[in-house]
């Protein structure tokens, strides 16, 4: 039997790995006396508050001061960049996600291949998008808002981060799987989007818990679903989009990856020190709080987990058309 589109992004959109836990590690002193971590989305979005989570308690496991530093541009490829041609000493960090993954398919004509050129480290969160729109929006529900956008094609303003996001994927994706014609509004940043959501500029989002939490539980934004493969513990009375959509998994990972030729005991002893933070109690509910769960593994299990995701987004890409701006 014949499968068409929409199944295959269906299905498409529900695979993924889980990861092991790391098998060693070391207290021995750290190779550098500070380490940045290059983050490639302004300050404020997702990926900016992610290793803002984590710098802390990473620099009392290392013993060395760990700083946040945002180099914005090209769709996160800037701060890739950076950090493949920065020295494979531990210094350097980059706070990676599914921008990465997606930039492989998305552009092509790179400088620098990540698969090849950057090592990944250790998962830190995995997190859900959550479907929200501005009060004035008459929709309250994704059976609502498919209704709405199918009444009214490509009247909603859907703003998000950046062509090939995980944002911007989802999006594309929930438009196939639905049926129905948005207009996509691409911002800079997520923090950019969301503050004209805010502003009742834009009508909905599909943004990282992180970012949105605070404002959906002040009540400025109203939430519809989540993307994950389960309710969200953080709002569990809000129902997925595969509720509505079965099969339909969107959402975000941050972790942690070193340039290529960095050596295998710097990796372990950075993954061993995630790892301990990620057990940490105090950053467990820092994570829960923003709607993000943690995602200890090893780093083989990490590599694993961003190749599979690798692979699923290019074949989403594909199937949806999206192009680079």
């Amino acid at each position: 039997m014949a499968i068409g589109r929409r199944e295959v992004l269906r299905g498409l959109a529900g695979a993924g790995l889980s990861l092991a836990l790391p098998r060693q590690g070391s207290a021995r002193a750290y190779a550098k006396e500070r380490v940045r971590i290059v983050v490639g989305f302004p300050p404020g979005g997702p990926l900016d508050i992610a290793a803002r989570i984590i710098a802390a308690p990473l620099s009392t496991r290392i013993g060395v001061p760990v700083a946040v530093e945002n180099r914005v541009g090209a769709n996160g490829n800037d701060a890739t960049r950076e950090v493949v041609r920065a020295a494979p000493d531990g210094g350097t960090l980059l706070l990676c996600g599914p921008v990465n993954t997606i930039n492989t398919t998305l552009f092509p004509e790179l400088d620098f291949d990540f698969a090849r050129d950057v090592i990944p480290v250790a998962g830190i969160a995995r997190v859900p998008l959550i479907v929200e729109v501005h009060p004035s929006v008459p929709v309250r529900s994704v059976p609502e808002l498919i209704a709405y956008a199918r009444a009214n094609p490509g009247a909603l303003r859907v703003a998000y981060a950046g062509t090939g996001t995980p944002q911007h994927v989802a999006i594309e994706l929930f438009g196939q799987v639905a049926g129905v014609r948005l207009t996509l509004v691409p911002y800079p940043g997520s923090a950019q989007a969301l503050a004209d959501l805010l502003e009742g500029r834009a009508h909905a989002m599909f943004d990282p818990a992180p970012s949105s939490m605070p404002h959906v539980r002040a009540g400025r934004l109203i939430p519809l679903a989540t993307t994950g493969p389960a309710r969200a513990e953080v709002l569990p009375e809000v129902p997925t989009v595969a509720e509505t959509l079965p099969g339909y998994e969107g959402g975000s990972w941050f972790g942690l990856g070193v340039p290529r030729g960095t050596s295998e005991e710097l990796v372990a002893q950075l993954n061993t020190a995630v790892n301990e933070a990620l057990s940490d109690e105090a950053v467990r509910q820092e994570l829960a709080r923003l709607g993000s769960s943690p995602m200890p593994g090893s780093p083989e299990a990490f590599a694993a987990f961003v190749a599979s995701e690798t692979a699923r987004y290019a074949e989403i890409i594909r199937l949806a058309g999206i192009r680079a701006g």
